[in-house]
């Protein structure tokens, strides 16, 4: 069975700065120490069906994953869905943006987490463990954009 978690959290730049950051996906080291590293492999900006293939590394275990942009609302909505085959996966997941004031975007994050095989013994642990730690995680985004993204002034 599929489960969500997620979090929300205020950072302290424009909206699209914050999309801009978010939609490039090869960013996401910069904010994931668990993505040990992502590239591209479709041509073109980042938009409905791109993809991004990584390594990652989950309770010591190293694994290749895809996923593809399913939805993408500039600046306000991104959506992917991984494709690769693990025992557990992301079916689903996404940013949502919106402006919380002058300069400032809510951001909230989303994924689904379903287990496969040998993975539906497990998806409930790594479950319990992305709850725990998606404030942290959503925070990381915020530090990461906040540092890779000048502020105006």
């Amino acid at each position: 069975m599929a489960e969500r978690f997620g979090a929300t959290v205020v950072i302290d730049r424009p909206i699209e700065e914050v999309f801009a950051f978010l939609a490039n996906g090869e960013n996401d080291p910069k904010f994931s120490s668990r993505v040990l590293e992502i590239r591209k492999t479709t041509e073109g900006s980042p938009g409905v069906g791109t993809v991004y293939a990584s390594t990652v590394k989950d309770a010591g275990v190293k694994t290749q994953r895809e996923f593809r942009l399913t939805e993408f609302e500039p600046p306000t909505k991104i959506r992917w869905s991984e494709t690769s085959k693990n025992a557990v996966t992301a079916p689903e997941g996404g940013y949502d943006l919106e402006p919380a004031g002058e300069g400032k975007t809510q951001l909230s994050f989303h994924n689904v987490l379903e287990g496969h095989g040998f993975g539906k013994l497990i998806a409930g642990f790594a479950l319990r463990s992305a709850r725990k730690g998606a404030d942290d995680f959503a925070r990381s985004i915020k530090q990461a954009v906040e540092r890779e993204t000048p502020a105006a002034g």
